[in-house]
């Protein structure tokens, strides 16, 4: 993988970097989202692909990128399709940080140290060069503005956005409701995005214990299709082992 081309990780945290503060917004939820991106740019390399709701490693060639490939040799070392919402909800010490000091040894940010309440060290990240981070953003909001379906890249990005709550961050307050929205909206353009988003929303809820299969309530007697829960799609071995 070249490193001409920023990854989805670094351009979802750039995204949630205040400009202002130094600060990341939506801290906790987006370290889940950091994880769930590493699973869409393993994805968008060929490494990886759905099966259902679980993820399966197609070729566990590296990638060159050192944290995308730890990802991918701990995927590997499953030795079975993993549920997306386990490997989200899995322990995540660090990758923020890991992600941060990163894009301060490629130029992206800089490190400022300081103090909350003039005695706990701080350290604040701005960015470097912020035409990155408006070629992001722009990309983003040619897609909400134009409706045109973005690239699979940018429709991931968005739905990992949608999922760790930057929308109140991008677009705040009620002018950026219809935003917001269509924000939202674009998690349907890119399938393996949407599944990640899903699962980072599932985690975020606290029901990531079950499969939604099993989750979902017995519907009333007179239920009609649409108010059935949808369930996750099972392709070949999957689909056969759920029967069993």
């Amino acid at each position: 993988m070249g490193r001409s081309r920023r990854t989805i990780p670094e351009e979802l945290l750039l995204l949630a970097l205040d400009p202002a503060t130094g600060t990341t917004a939506q801290p906790q939820s987006l370290d889940l989202g950091l994880a769930g991106a590493q699973l869409v740019e393993l994805a968008l390399a060929g490494r990886i692909a759905p099966d259902g709701d679980r993820i399966a490693v197609v070729m566990p060639r590296p990638t060159g990128d050192p944290t995308l490939d730890s990802a991918l040799e701990l995927l590997r070392r499953r030795g079975s399709p993993v549920r997306a919402v386990h490997w989200i909800g899995g322990p995540r010490l660090g990758l923020r940080q890991i992600y941060l000091a990163h894009l301060e040894r490629c130029g992206m940010v800089h490190a400022v140290a300081g103090q909350m309440c003039g005695v706990l060290p701080t350290t604040r990240y701005q960015a470097t060069d912020t035409e990155i981070s408006r070629e992001i953003r722009a990309r983003l909001d040619s897609a909400i503005r134009t409706g045109v379906p973005p690239d699979p890249r940018t429709a991931a990005l968005a739905a990992l956005a949608h999922a760790v709550g930057l929308g109140k961050h991008l677009y705040p307050g009620n002018e950026g409701r219809s935003s917001r929205s269509r924000l939202r909206d674009l998690i349907r353009h890119d399938p393996m995005g949407g599944l990640v988003a899903h699962a980072v929303m599932d985690v975020q809820n606290g029901v990531a214990a079950q499969p939604r299969r099993d989750r979902a309530p017995a519907p009333p007697a007179r239920a009609t299709a649409s108010s059935l829960p949808l369930q996750p799609r099972r392709t070949g071995a999957m689909a056969r082992a759920a029967a069993h």
